[in-house]
C-alpha cells in the first residue's frame, strides 16, 4: 500500500492534508511527528479526520531528534488510539540526554505489541569527521533491535560500495515500511520518476519490480521534501500527488492506464 507522508505536505494544516489525501486517491495516511505541529499529537483530533475522510491513519513516523521515555509513551499511546500498524523510531541522536526509551525498552514493548515497532536508517553525518550524529545506525544494527525496520531510500549512503538494491538484500525481511522517495548529486527526497527531468539518481524502477518479485506486503510512504510537490501552488500539488500514484502502480503494482 501506498502512503502519503503528513511531512511531505508541511505547511499545511491536518484538515487540508486530509483532503488532499482524498482528492488525490491516497487511501492511508503516516502521521510524521513534529514538535511544532501540536495537532499531529492529538490523537481525538487525528480519529475524527479519519473517520470523516474515511482516511486511516496507517503508520506514525517519531521525531529523529530529541525523543524520550516520556515522548515514546506518548507516541505509543497515540499508535494504540488510532490502531496504527507501524511506528518507526529513529536511532538516538548524539544531542539526545535520554537514550533508555530505545534498544532493550523497544524490544520489550515489541514483544506485547500488535503494532510493528520499526527502526530506520538515517543518512550518515558526522561531527568533525568523527562523531556520528546518530548512535548505532548501521543497517547490521539498526534491524536487530525489533527484528523490524524502515528503510529510509534517500538516506542511504551511496558514495561507497552501498546501493538501495544492496540496503533491501541487508535489511531484507525486517523491512515493514519504506520512504519512497528520490535523490540526486545535491538534493534529497525529491519526487521519484523524474528521470525524464535529468534528476533521478536512484533506480526506483527496478528497485519497485524487485521489491514485487520479492512478494513485499509491507507499506510505501511517500515522504519527500514539500518544496518538491510545490505545496504553495494547490493545483501542482494534486498534479504531483496523483503522479506519483500512477509511478507506484505501473512499476509496483504492475498496472498501467497506458
Amino acid at each position: 500500500m501506498l502512503l502519503i507522508s503528513t511531512s511531505s505536505l508541511t505547511g499545511y494544516g491536518l484538515h487540508r492534508v486530509f483532503c488532499f489525501a482524498k482528492d488525490a486517491w491516497y487511501e492511508w495516511i503516516d502521521i510524521s511527528l513534529g514538535m511544532l505541529n501540536f495537532d499531529l499529537w492529538d490523537a481525538e483530533y487525528i480519529s475524527e479526520l479519519s473517520l470523516h475522510f474515511k482516511i486511516p491513519v496507517v503508520s506514525i513516523t517519531a521525531p529523529g531528534k530529541d525523543m524520550s521515555q516520556k515522548k515514546l509513551d506518548k507516541i505509543m499511546e497515540i499508535g494504540r488510539s488510532l490502531w496504527v500498524k507501524v511506528i518507526t523510531f529513529s536511532p538516538p541522536h548524539f544531542m539526545d540526554k535520554d537514550t533508555k526509551w530505545f534498544g532493550e525498552t523497544l524490544q520489550r514493548l515489541q514483544k506485547n505489541e500488535d503494532i510493528e515497532i520499526c527502526v530506520q536508517n538515517v543518512e550518515s553525518k558526522y561531527l568533525f569527521f568523527v562523531i556520528p550524529e546518530y548512535r548505532n545506525a548501521t543497517l547490521g544494527k539498526i534491524k536487530t533491535v525489533t527484528g523490524k525496520s524502515t528503510l529510509d531510500i534517500p538516506a542511504i549512503d551511496t558514495t561507497g560500495t552501498m546501493d538501495i538494491m544492496r540496503a533491501q538484500a541487508e535489511l531484507w525481511a525486517s523491512i515493514k515500511n519504506i520512504f519512497f522517495a528520490d535523490r540526486n548529486a545535491s538534493n534529497r527526497w525529491i519526487l521519484p520518476g523524474t528521470a525524464w527531468a535529468g534528476l533521478s539518481h536512484l533506480p526506483l524502477e527496478s528497485f519497485l519490480m524487485k521489491m514485487k518479485s520479492t512478494n513485499y506486503e509491507g507499506h510505501f510512504t511517500l515522504k519527500v521534501s514539500p518544496k518538491e510537490i510545490w505545496v504553495w501552488n494547490e493545483e501542482m500539488v494534486l498534479k504531483n500527488l496523483r503522479y506519483i500514484q500512477k509511478y507506484y502502480s505501473k512499476h509496483f503494482l504492475n498496472f498501467s492506464e497506458e
